[in-house]
């Protein structure tokens, strides 16, 4: 119980070591700081962070007050003797007769090809193959390469195994050929660098553009019954019944390319590794909007990326119930005055500032892994101090 608390630690250990040990110290931390604090954006003395802080939440509440009795999708109702945040819902839209009519055109000049042609046809256009490399030949090729490649990424993608895919005619699909190809050639760096690719591939089509510049993403997870026993599964009666179960967590940029993923056990809380799924991200797109649904929202992930440098816009399940905050309990900002009915404690921005821009340097250098130090900085309802100073 207390390695799962994160209380204690082992080591050496990946899973049960102290992520903490990776900080920036000393005489490192010192000779990283004004690095990490021009390219992060923050001042490195805490009395004048808060006071920016101060200062950007004051005006984000005017601007918003000012445009309150403009806005008819929002008001304030009364309830139970507490003022509480309406938000209108959005009113279905009816498809115009004319996007209906370009859809009909599109799917009238897609071509009708088989999912091998066109993946055979990808590889050709993007040269994703290069990327795949043997694990201990490096650049060693072989005749059909391409295809053996595609065959085996077909086979896995589509969870159907090698079989289907086997032809004794063709050299390149033999079944000893396929089994090697996916020992040899299918790894964690390679599919990584691979996707990176595909990624930059299309980001160079100009039509993609007018989707989106790539400065936008979303992350959210899926849950998959796993049917073998494993240590990488875990129970969860909501979603998986009496078996066990795992989470395949990812990220999607505005330009419909997945940009990084992740397979936790079980149905472990989104804001966990969110951060790891943005950071340890490696393609050339770099999203500064992330977008989840509720399940990733807590008050430290917030924090976490205020410090970063990115934007969290979660969507919300019941944005009336939540919490809003001032720092000043005498300000008069109209619409504020009755919502926001807490108050932050920037005395422990203050005492924590060094540390948090530490920790948020240690992130963005790679040096600490997001998902070790999610789990340590929170455990259930008893966040350490630090995690209380990023929440405020």
């Amino acid at each position: 119980m207390a390695l799962s608390r994160r209380d204690v630690f082992v080591s050496p250990s990946v899973r049960y070591a102290d992520p903490r040990l990776g900080l920036l110290q000393g005489a490192a931390w010192e000779a990283a700081r004004p690095m990490i604090c021009r390219s992060l954006g923050h001042p490195a003395d805490a009395q004048e962070a808060v006071s920016l802080f101060r200062e950007q939440l004051d005006q984000t509440y005017r601007t918003v007050a000012a445009n309150f009795p403009h806005n008819p999708a929002v008001r304030i109702e009364s309830c139970n003797g507490q003022d509480r945040l309406v938000l209108s819902p959005l009113d279905k839209l009816d498809e115009p007769p004319s996007l209906s009519a370009l859809r009909a055109a599109i799917a009238a000049r897609l071509p009708r090809v088989d999912l091998p042609d066109l993946l055979l046809e990808i590889a050709e256009r993007t040269h994703f193959a290069k990327a795949f490399t043997h694990v201990s030949e490096g650049t060693a090729q072989v005749k059909g390469l391409t295809l053996s490649l595609c065959a085996v990424l077909l086979a896995e993608a589509c969870n159907i195994g090698i079989e289907p895919l086997v032809r004794p005619d063709i050299p390149a699909l033999h079944r000893t050929r396929l089994d090697w190809i996916n020992q040899n050639y299918i790894r964690h760096e390679t599919l990584t660098e691979g996707n990176a690719l595909l990624v930059a591939a299309q980001n160079g089509i100009p039509l993609v553009h007018s989707w989106g510049g790539g400065d936008v993403a979303s992350a959210d997870g899926m849950r998959f019954v796993v049917p073998v026993r494993t240590v990488h599964a875990s129970p969860n009666p909501t979603y998986f019944g009496h078996h066990r179960g795992v989470t395949y967590s990812n990220l999607m940029s505005d330009q419909g390319t997945g940009l990084n993923a992740m397979i936790v056990p079980g149905t472990l809380r989104d804001s966990l590794v969110l951060l790891s799924v943005l950071l340890e991200q490696q393609t050339e797109l770099q999203p500064t909007q992330i977008m989840t649904d509720t399940g990733a929202y807590t008050d430290v992930i917030f924090g976490l990326f205020r410090l970063l440098g990115y934007r969290f816009s979660p969507r919300l399940a019941d944005i009336g119930d939540t919490r809003l905050w001032r720092i000043d309990p005498n300000a008069d900002d109209g619409v504020r005055n009755t919502l926001a009915r807490h108050r932050l404690h920037s005395d422990l921005i203050v005492d924590h500032w060094d540390d948090m821009l530490r920790l948020a340097g240690s992130l963005k250098l790679g040096a600490v892994q997001a998902h070790g130090i999610m789990r340590t900085l929170q455990v259930g309802d008893r966040p350490t101090k630090l995690a209380q100073a990023i929440a405020e």
